[in-house]
């Protein structure tokens, strides 16, 4: 049994609502706190001190200087499994070509798809294992990663391979969804229903005989599937067990991307930078989770989501990287979170609270991103004695100290 601290503020992020405005006054935080951790998981949290005597027998991790802890990040939407580079894409976009016009173009994602169909599993895997480390770095300790570069039954299932083998090679968890709908592919041979058709008969059944992912994702929009081809392939990937996201309302509000979120009762509906009032208010009327993708507005120098209006509604509220070689290649989570919340005028606790507890829930893991007894040891320290510092350095104060499952790996 180790206890570590004594941090100067601890804040567990325990006993906050799922949905709404936060305020910093609403969250726990512990003065010269400390952490009671066993087996990689927590056993207690309180004072440092009355710790000590509580647990005499416990191995003291000390901390020197002032430190601000709190749970391991979150980072629940990643494209981080790909090969090469989309570079001339940013440059085509710095000189005032659009979205699509780099994709009719040759680049966009037909282009990832090629240079990531060319690379080995172990390629991948290695690749997939750097970016991790570096979000690991960032305090990120639990990382979402899509497939949806392969586009074939025979490539999808090799990024699904090289995501499980990152996984064991990764201290952070990765939690792999399979993005085989990302966007029609060039090769195929029909249309947009018989290729949903075909990964429902011949990928799904072999990811569930796997095991390589419990999770499915689609890119509802103009330019990628319609909610009339999403909806029944949805419905059927829930069916045979699988948990449901979507990537909606990223350029265009007309497609009913929420309204279908809804109806399939998905996880999370992601991106939202185009969703209006009345989308807002009919999200507002079920559970599913907005995540909002701030890299993906700096990317593509678009609008940030309605983070604020989400609240006002009711919502929850996630904020995730998008970390991909095209529309959000930054891949700093805290970085775009603090510059959506100046935009959106988010509280720190609406910031923290949206990279932490709320973010477990986008995933279904009860088991993390709070600091409480039967936890998972996940926590971060940042050297500061205030943790409004977090927010205010807008992502150049990083954390100084990471911990995974109790063993600290920073």
């Amino acid at each position: 049994m180790i206890l570590t601290g004594p941090f100067k503020q601890l804040l567990t992020m325990d006993k906050l609502p799922e949905k709404g405005h936060l305020s910093d006054e609403q969250m726990e935080i512990i003065p010269d706190g400390g952490i009671v951790h066993h087996n990689g998981k927590i056993v207690a949290v309180g004072n440092f001190e009355q710790l000590k005597v509580l647990f005499s027998d416990a191995n003291i991790e000390l901390l020197e200087g002032d430190f601000v802890g709190l749970p391991g990040m979150i980072d629940v939407h990643t494209h981080i499994c790909w090969a090469g580079s989309r570079a001339t894409d940013y440059d085509m976009r710095l000189a005032g070509k659009s979205y699509l016009e780099i994709a009719e173009s040759g680049g966009g994602i037909w282009s990832t798809v090629q240079k990531t169909r060319e690379a080995s599993i172990a390629e991948l895997a290695e690749l997939t294992t750097q970016r991790a480390q570096k979000l690991l770095e960032q305090g990120v300790t639990t990382i979402e990663v899509k497939s949806g570069y392969g586009l074939s039954i025979e490539q999808e299932l090799k990024i699904l391979e090289a995501i499980k083998l990152a996984d064991s090679n990764s201290i952070a968890d990765l939690i792999p969804t399979c993005l085989a709908a990302h966007i029609l592919p060039k090769d195929f041979k029909g249309n947009e229903n018989e290729y949903l058709q075909h990964i429902i008969e011949k990928l799904l059944p072999e990811i569930k005989k796997r095991k390589l992912s419990n999770r499915i994702d689609i890119f509802i929009e103009k330019s990628a599937f319609s909610v009339t081809a999403a909806r029944k392939y949805l419905m059927k990937a829930k069916e045979m067990g699988f948990d449901i996201t979507i990537h909606g309302d990223q350029f265009s509000v007309s497609v009913g991307a929420v309204a279908l979120a809804n109806e399939v009762q998905a996880l999370s509906i992601d991106h939202l930078e185009a969703a209006n009032k009345a989308e807002i208010a009919f999200l507002a009327m079920r559970n599913v989770i907005p995540v909002v993708l701030p890299g993906a507005s700096i990317g593509l120098g678009e609008p940030f989501a309605p983070a604020h209006q989400l609240l006002d509604a009711e919502t929850s509220l996630v904020i995730a990287s998008d970390w991909n070689p095209g529309s959000a290649p930054m891949g700093n989570l805290l970085v775009e979170a603090a510059l959506l919340g100046v935009y959106e005028k988010l509280t720190s606790a609406e910031v923290l609270a949206a990279l932490t507890c709320r973010a477990a829930n986008a995933l279904k893991k009860q088991d993390r991103g709070i600091l409480k007894q039967g936890y998972i040891a996940d926590f971060i320290a940042f050297k500061t004695n205030d943790f409004r510092e977090i927010i205010y350095r807008q992502g150049e104060l990083r954390p100084g100290k990471v911990w995974k499952t109790g063993k600290q790996a920073l």
